[in-house]
């Protein structure tokens, strides 16, 4: 395309001039790069599928039970005093994907997004499987329907509704755990009617989205692309097209001297466009549509291999990298972004080392202030809670460390459940002439099976003396 035809980036490729849905039909992708795709999609696959049924501990590998407010991570509980930690991860999280694409484009769309995995690696596969490569599909879609088509048609749409449901099925296992998803299973059906309508309900909404949305959602409804537009620079590693290289394009014909004909390397056979997942020509340059899949460098690979030309027309590389043939540098920004993420991966790391397995509060018993006995002892009243976040439960003891200061606890023979909390009612005492200035600070620890596990510090109120 000229360069000064730029008319493609006023609309996207899926929406004719009318703005009437213009459904795609990719050419099934072969070549050495779908081979590693493949391989990544189906570790990642098996992770999704098998990692809600790994325990650790007698606790899922992951969950995230957003109800109760439980996470589990690689069979560590955090609750909600650990908010902090997913906070700072999640900050993590966007400043990698920024740096990732700084350097790499929209790779991670086109290799690990999940929206891609299923889309392209499970129905798409599936469709080739049953209607066939993309002129077929094509033939198949303007055909009449004939008893081929509708069993082609309802088994292809049986086996979306199948893998959906059993998506659905992942998904709520990752947040109320495995086990618990297969006693609701088998319990009668009329018990939870409300657990059944909201699985119908998400696999309609997966359904919908590889039946229906598809490649909608990576080039319309997910914000990622449009991220692309401010974050690639001239020194981000994308999916090109060598212009210098391949223009002036032309079609090839035997024999001919293709530098003494002016012509560049492209011979227009437009299979990069047939196996684009979103219906782009790479050649008119970086567009947001494109997710990176490396689907047209492996079919102009393969046809550079036909005609004897060299491979990597098509082919990762930045604009810098075409125009001025230099490799990726480490500019200001990725550097900075660098630092950036190796200082909050520090901190995470930090953290999570450091994370206490108990938390615990002590509050004054609320409407009550200081009582001095008959024999001159200031008692005042708290309020303890202690939550542990283990998968061991304790017989606790709460004992006062400040000299003077003696502790009793209202309640006898007190424990700890694993993953749970113990509230209780304790009373400190001392001598009103341990008091200055109305307040002492006081030291209690908590032990757990014998063991320190908690320190906490609070005030003990008196009179002003």
């Amino acid at each position: 395309m000229p360069k000064e035809d730029e008319t493609f980036r006023d609309h996207i490729s899926t929406v004719d001039e009318k703005g009437k849905r213009v459904w795609i039909f990719p050419k099934k992708p072969s070549g050495w790069f779908y081979s590693k795709r493949k391989l990544v999609s189906y570790v990642f696959l098996a992770i999704l599928f098998i990692a809600p049924h790994i325990y650790i501990f007698d606790e899922p590998l992951l969950m995230f039970n957003i109800i109760e407010r439980k996470f589990i991570i690689f069979g560590k509980i955090f609750w909600p005093q650990d908010m902090y930690l997913f906070a700072l991860a999640l900050i993590l999280g966007v400043i990698f994907v920024i740096f990732f694409t700084i350097i790499f484009g929209r790779l991670f769309c086109g290799w690990i997004c999940p929206q891609t995995i299923f889309m392209e690696m499970v129905f798409r596969r599936i469709e080739y499987l049953i209607d066939g490569d993309w002129t077929e599909q094509k033939k198949l879609k303007n055909s009449k329907w004939t008893k081929e088509k509708i069993l082609k048609r309802f088994t292809k749409h049986t086996l979306f509704w199948i893998i959906s449901f059993l998506i659905a099925n992942t998904f709520l296992s990752y947040i109320i755990g495995a086990r618990e998803l297969f006693k609701i299973q088998q319990d009668p059906l009329g018990q939870h009617v409300g657990g059944l309508i909201a699985i119908v309900i998400f696999t309609s909404v997966f359904y919908g989205v590889f039946t229906w949305l598809r490649e909608q959602v990576c080039t319309t409804i997910c914000p990622y692309g449009r991220l692309q537009g401010v974050l690639l620079d001239a020194n981000s590693m994308v999916v090109a097209y060598d212009e210098v290289r391949g223009e002036s394009r032309a079609k090839i014909h035997k024999g001919e001297d293709r530098i003494a004909a002016k012509k560049g390397d492209c011979i227009d056979c437009m299979l990069c466009v047939n196996v684009c997942p979103t219906g782009i020509d790479i050649r008119n340059g970086t567009q947001l549509e494109c997710i990176n899949c490396t689907a047209c460098i492996d079919a102009c690979d393969h046809i550079m291999e036909a005609v004897h030309q060299p491979k990597g027309l098509i082919r990762f590389v930045s604009e810098n990298g075409i125009k001025n043939k230099t490799r990726f540098q480490w500019t200001r920004r990725v550097i900075a972004y660098t630092s950036l993420l190796n200082g909050l991966l520090i901190t995470l790391t930090v953290l999570l080392i450091t994370r206490r397995d108990f938390d615990s509060t002590i509050l004054r018993q609320r409407g009550t202030t200081y009582q001095v006995t008959d024999d001159g002892f200031i008692t005042n009243i708290y309020e303890i809670t202690v939550l542990n976040k283990t998968h061991n439960s304790y017989k606790i003891e709460i004992k006062s460390a400040t000299e003077g200061v003696d502790l009793k606890v209202f309640k006898s023979n007190l424990t700890l459940s694993k993953e749970g909390n113990l509230n209780s009612r304790i009373l400190l005492k001392t001598k009103e002439n341990m008091i200055k200035g109305s307040k002492e600070n006081v030291i209690i620890q908590i032990y757990g099976n014998g063991k320190l596990i908690e320190t906490i510090k609070t005030k003990l109120i008196g009179p002003i003396i």
